[in-house]
């Protein structure tokens, strides 16, 4: 989240203030906040991402939302995921407000790294059909997966080695030549040498 921009609103006057705007604003609290515009790499990874995940799910119950969706975590909050996925038959209904997805994926940045990783993942917590929350540095390609078992605890499960990003929950595996594809930036071609005669 960045700066709080009004004062204290009710989650219905939200709604209704958010609905009007040129630019995304979450929600926490009776407090709006601005949201920061994307870099290149980190729009790079969420549409590989969302497109991926789309591709796997054609044909099943489940659909991918990601950028412009917002997710709603009880009465107190409205987020902006970077890709989730739902399977839920009122989210699939949904016109501009999930409640229930099925897996989250947030992609990092340097300025919201911290806050994905606790402030943001314990507000996902609170979320009952929520089964896995994955996290996707594309400086440093690492990417990391919670998962909830059984006990409702929340297991870590490090990717970063692996050749795939798996959100096991929904059984789908994306390589992560496809996760990251795009990411390095174009070759300067005065740093290329000139062709030969």
């Amino acid at each position: 989240m960045n700066a709080r921009i009004h004062p204290q609103l009710t989650l219905d006057t939200y709604l209704a203030w958010e609905n009007d705007q040129l630019e995304k604003h979450e929600f926490y609290r009776g407090e709006i906040f601005a949201m920061v515009g994307a870099r290149r790499i980190h729009s790079c990874v969420v549409g590989n991402v969302a497109r991926e995940l789309g591709n796997l799910l054609k044909g099943t119950p489940c659909r991918v939302f990601h950028a412009g969706m917002k997710l709603q975590i009880g009465d107190d909050t409205v987020l902006y995921p970077d890709v989730f996925v739902t399977c839920d038959r009122a989210d699939l209904a949904a016109d501009t407000l999930c409640r229930a997805p099925t897996a989250v994926v947030e992609v990092l940045s340097p300025s919201t790294q911290s806050y994905d990783r606790s402030k943001k993942f314990s507000l996902y917590r609170r979320i009952d059909a929520l089964k896995e929350y994955v996290l996707v540095d594309p400086d440093t390609r690492r990417v990391e997966a919670f998962r909830r078992n059984a006990n409702n605890d929340w297991v870590l499960h490090d990717m970063s080695e692996s050749d795939t990003l798996e959100l096991a929950c929904l059984a789908l595996r994306v390589p992560m030549l496809e996760v990251f594809a795009g990411v390095e930036p174009p070759a300067d071609p005065a740093a290329e040498p000139p062709p030969q005669a």
